[in-house]
């Protein structure tokens, strides 16, 4: 394998392991569910993204052709994510889970809370 190449992959194996470590350590020491949804989401998905694209690289130079399956992995995990820690956030503020008290616009959650789903417009004649 060219140098060239192992540098690529040790570079990105060490950016994808250092945000892993970054959200693993803030989804154990931030307060709330709230603040929690931010490390799993936002510096997991670029961790695995960075472990991803440097198995797709090695995977690449052994097979010799391009190895999608990472890529596929990658593609799903972003969309994923985001949609998981949306729903996750929707379930605590139904439950009504309090954020700590130095969460600003904290009187806006009743109005997120009681929430209608929107009407679709009546058909006019």
């Amino acid at each position: 394998m060219p140098f060239y190449l192992e540098i690529i992959i040790c570079v990105s194996l060490l950016i994808g392991g250092a945000f892993l470590l970054i959200g693993s350590y803030g989804l154990a020491r931030l307060p709330d569910i709230y603040m929690r949804l931010h490390s799993p989401t936002k510096a997991s998905t670029l961790g695995i993204t960075g472990v991803l694209v440097a198995s797709m690289i090695f995977q690449s130079h052994l097979k010799g052709f391009l190895s999608i399956q990472e890529f596929l992995i990658t593609l799903f995990l972003l969309i994923t994510a985001p949609v998981a820690a949306n729903m996750i956030a929707k379930t605590a503020l139904h439950y009504r889970i309090n954020p700590i008290e130095k969460t600003r616009n904290q009187e806006l959650m009743e109005t997120i809370r009681d929430r209608e789903t929107p009407k679709a417009p009546q058909d006019q004649p």
